[in-house]
């Protein structure tokens, strides 16, 4: 449910360019990167819908729109502001991705995930993915805020298929995707920002459509908690490139079969936007929070 659309579309499953032409545009981006600032921040942000409010905490000292990244596909999504921010957040250096690119509009995976790429090459250690979701569990309501504790990818394609070189094993180990002090310091921020901060399954699905109820409880069977259309490619890809991944999502609506009402996008923009003050105030605290001298 990472920002919804009704826009109909039939994204390729493929990687559409070589592997030789991915490397040159991941080289390219990385040059820009590397002339812009100094040195690669360890921590870097994904914000998608509700999460925007942490712009304004940053301190930010450069910035590109995607257009002007190689490789980057501009973003049109409403909610998703299509940039790249450099600067310090709490007095922690970090590198914030203020939208991202969707599956659902046309792009295939490697194209999705590319900014992840150029960040680990960059050299970028850590990441937190952040999202919108449809709450499955009962236990969820609008405006929660829940930390992954794994995920399920139902998005019918995997970023690593025909995306990668023959210098590049896609066989990644993802028994532990999301990490276990990331999403501890996730934990401690919640607590010193007094919020409440609930965990679970989420499971990504193509999209643009919202889900069937029947879907719907065949996910809660599965095990998911929440859905949406987003995140998971770019955590499988973030691990395949060695960095350390947590995933939050900010609830923005009931799903399917459990809303007395149709679900719509503007339903999950106007939630998102009534909670951009508590997901700035946890992203702060945890961007406050140093590293963990023992990674999990």
């Amino acid at each position: 449910m990472n920002a919804r659309s009704n826009a109909r579309q039939r994204p390729s499953r493929r990687c559409s360019l070589s592997p030789d032409r991915w490397g040159k545009l991941l080289a390219a981006a990385v040059e820009t990167l590397q002339a812009t600032y100094v040195s690669p921040p360890r921590l870097a942000l994904v914000l998608g819908s509700g999460f925007g409010g942490v712009l304004s905490e940053v301190q930010a000292e450069a910035g590109l729109p995607y257009t002007a990244i190689p490789g980057f596909a501009p973003v049109r999504v409403a909610g998703h502001p299509g940039k790249l921010v450099l600067g310090r957040l709490a007095g922690t250096p970090v590198c914030v991705l203020a939208g991202r690119a969707h599956f659902y509009e046309g792009h295939d995976l490697a194209t999705v995930t590319f900014p992840i790429r150029v960040l680990a090459r960059w050299g970028v250690k850590e990441i937190l993915l952040t999202n919108a979701a449809g709450g499955i569990n009962r236990h969820l309501r609008p405006g929660d805020f829940m930390l992954f504790t794994d995920h399920i990818n139902f998005m019918g394609a995997n970023p690593l298929r025909g995306a990668t070189s023959g210098h590049d094993v896609p066989f990644v180990d993802l028994s532990a995707v999301y990490d276990a002090g990331l999403s501890a310091r996730l934990r401690a921020a919640a607590r010193a920002a007094r919020l409440r901060l609930r965990y679970g399954v989420y499971l990504a699905v193509s999209g643009p459509s919202y889900e069937t109820p029947a879907e719907i409880r065949a996910f809660a069977r599965l095990g998911a908690d929440a859905v949406g259309m987003s995140t998971v490619p770019e955590a499988i890809v973030a691990r395949h490139c060695g960095l350390r991944v947590a995933g939050l999502s900010c609830i923005t609506n009931l799903a399917a079969g459990r809303a007395r009402r149709p679900i719509s996008h503007a339903e999950v923009l106007a939630v998102a936007a009534q909670t951009r003050e508590r997901a700035a105030r946890l992203l702060t605290e945890f961007a406050r929070r140093p590293p963990d001298t023992n990674p999990g």
